[in-house]
C-alpha cells in the first residue's frame, strides 16, 4: 500500500492552507508510514498565483481555476481552508456531490449548513470531517464521535475563542477596562479590525453549536444557540467576581437535561477551583462530563496556522485511511436523534447581579419584594462602592429560571430607588 498515492487538492494557501502544506511536507515519510499511502497535494486554489506566499511550491501547482481541483478524477480528497459561506460552500458542496471526500476547518459553514452537507456526504458515501472547525489543535471532535462514544454525554463547556479568553485574562490580571484590552488584541493580531465576532460571542457560538450536534446527536445550528458577548464585562465586575471566589470566562455551554438541550454561549462566573478557570490567555479548553467517563478536559492552542494545521492534516489521513482501505463515509454524521431544544427562559442558574441604586432606607426591602414576587431567591447581598447618596449592590442569587430572573429585572428597572441595572451574568458552580 505504501506505494500508492492519495491527491490531494487544497482550496486556499492562507495561513491556515500555509501550515497543511507544511506538515504535509515535512513529516511526509511519517504520515506514509500512518495511512500506508502517500499524500501529494497536487493543486491549490488561489487568488493571485503571481504573490509570494512564503512556501515553498513547485511548478505548476497554484490555479485560479476551482475545477482543475473539483473536476480533476485523479483528486480524491478537498480540503478547504478558504473560509466564510460563499465560494467555499459552493466549492464543498460540488466536491461532495462528485463523490470526493472533504476536509474542512470551517465553523462559520458548518454551523449553519452542516444539515445539508452531512446528508450531501452520506448519500455519496464520501467523508466531510471537521476537528479544525472548533478549538484548532485541540481533539475534541474526534474524542466526542469515537473516544467517548460508549458515553452518554451530560455536559460540554468550553473556553472556544482564544481573543476574548486573552481580554478577560488581561482585564483580571492586569486590572485593565475592556477597550484598553480590546486595542491591545487588536495590536497583537489576536482581534481584529472589526471585533464583533468575538466580542459578541458569535465565533464560540458557532463551535458551541457544533460540538453539541455530536455530543447530543442532534442537528443544532448556529440559529439556535443564545448568545451574549463580553462587551458589558468591567473591571468593577472583574473584582466583584474575584473577591467572591470566581472568574469570568466567555464560555459555550451546551446541557443535555429532562426537559431538552440548552445550548448557550455568553460571559460567566466560574468558581476559581474549576479546571476551565485556570485556562489563561489565548488558550482555548473543553470540558466534557460523561456518564461513564465522568468529568474530563482538553487544553490547547485554539488557534494559529500550526496547530489548526495538526488538526487538518489529521482528518487528511483519516480520509486517505478510509479510501485505501475501501470505506470512506465510515465515519458519518452522528445527528440521528432529533432532541428538543430547552427555551431560554426555561434554562436555571445561579445569577451574579450588579445594581446602581439609591442609598437610603427601605431600597432593599423593594428590592427584595420585588424578586420575592418572582420566585427569585437571594442568596448573598454586599452593599459596594457607597458615593454621596448611591451606592452599588452585588447579589447573587440561589438557581432561578432565566424567565423568572428576567421578569424581576423588568419591573426592578421601573422603581425609582434603582437607578441602573449594570450587569447581570450568570454563575455556573453547578449550584
Amino acid at each position: 500500500m505504501r506505494g500508492r498515492i492519495i491527491k490531494v487538492g487544497l482550496l486556499g494557501l492562507g495561513t491556515v492552507g500555509g501550515g497543511v502544506y507544511r506538515v504535509l511536507q515535512s513529516n511526509r515519510e511519517l504520515i506514509a508510514g500512518r495511512v500506508g499511502a502517500r499524500i501529494e497535494i497536487s493543486r491549490v486554489l488561489v487568488r493571485d498565483v503571481r504573490k509570494d506566499r512564503g512556501v515553498p511550491l513547485p511548478p505548476g501547482i497554484l490555479t485560479t481555476d476551482p475545477e482543475e481541483i473539483l473536476n480533476s478524477p485523479e483528486i480524491e480528497i478537498v480540503v478547504e481552508v478558504m473560509g466564510g459561506t460563499g465560494a467555499a460552500l459552493d466549492h464543498v458542496r460540488t466536491a461532495l456531490a462528485r463523490g470526493k471526500s472533504v476536509v474542512t476547518a470551517n465553523k462559520d459553514m458548518l454551523a449553519v449548513h452542516g444539515k445539508e452537507l452531512f446528508q450531501l456526504a452520506q448519500e455519496k458515501g464520501s467523508d466531510l470531517l471537521f476537528e479544525a472547525s472548533v478549538a484548532g489543535g485541540i481533539p475534541i471532535i474526534r474524542v466526542l464521535k469515537q473516544c467517548l462514544a460508549a458515553n452518554r454525554i451530560q455536559q460540554v463547556m468550553g473556553i472556544l475563542n482564544g481573543t476574548t479568553n486573552y481580554m478577560l485574562t488581561r482585564m483580571t490580571n492586569a486590572g485593565r477596562d475592556f477597550q484598553d484590552v480590546l486595542r491591545e488584541a487588536q495590536a497583537l493580531g489576536y482581534a481584529e479590525a472589526d471585533p464583533t465576532n468575538d466580542v459578541e460571542g458569535y465565533d464560540a457560538a458557532r463551535k458551541t453549536a457544533i460540538l453539541a450536534s455530536i455530543a447530543f446527536n442532534t442537528r443544532i445550528s448556529f440559529q439556535d444557540v443564545y448568545v451574549e458577548g463580553i462587551s458589558r464585562i468591567t473591571t468593577e465586575d472583574i473584582t466583584y467576581a474575584t473577591e467572591l471566589g470566581y472568574v469570568i470566562k466567555l464560555l459555550g455551554i451546551a446541557k443535555d437535561t429532562p426537559e431538552g438541550i440548552e445550548v448557550r454561549t455568553h460571559p460567566a462566573l466560574l468558581p476559581q477551583s474549576h479546571p476551565l478557570a485556570a485556562v489563561s490567555d489565548s488558550f482555548n479548553a473543553v470540558f466534557v462530563r460523561g456518564d461513564a467517563v465522568g468529568d474530563t478536559m482538553f487544553y490547547g492552542r485554539g488557534a494559529g496556522d500550526l496547530p489548526t494545521a495538526s488538526a487538518v492534516v489529521a482528518d487528511i489521513m483519516d480520509a486517505a485511511r478510509n479510501i485505501v482501505h475501501r470505506a470512506p463515509g465510515i465515519i458519518s454524521c452522528t445527528c440521528f436523534e432529533e432532541r428538543p431544544l430547552k427555551p431560554m427562559g426555561q434554562v436555571r442558574s445561579r445569577n451574579y447581579l450588579r445594581l446602581r441604586v439609591i442609598d437610603q432606607p427601605g431600597v432593599l426591602a423593594q428590592i427584595a419584594k420585588v424578586f420575592g414576587d418572582h420566585q427569585v431567591s437571594l442568596a448573598a447581598v454586599t452593599q459596594r462602592d457607597t458615593r454621596g447618596d448611591r451606592a452599588e449592590l452585588v447579589l447573587i442569587t440561589h438557581e432561578v429560571a432565566e424567565q423568572n430572573l428576567r421578569d424581576a429585572l423588568a419591573e426592578l428597572g421601573e422603581l425609582e430607588v434603582v437607578e441602573e441595572i449594570c450587569n447581570v451574568l450568570r454563575v455556573e458552580d453547578d449550584g
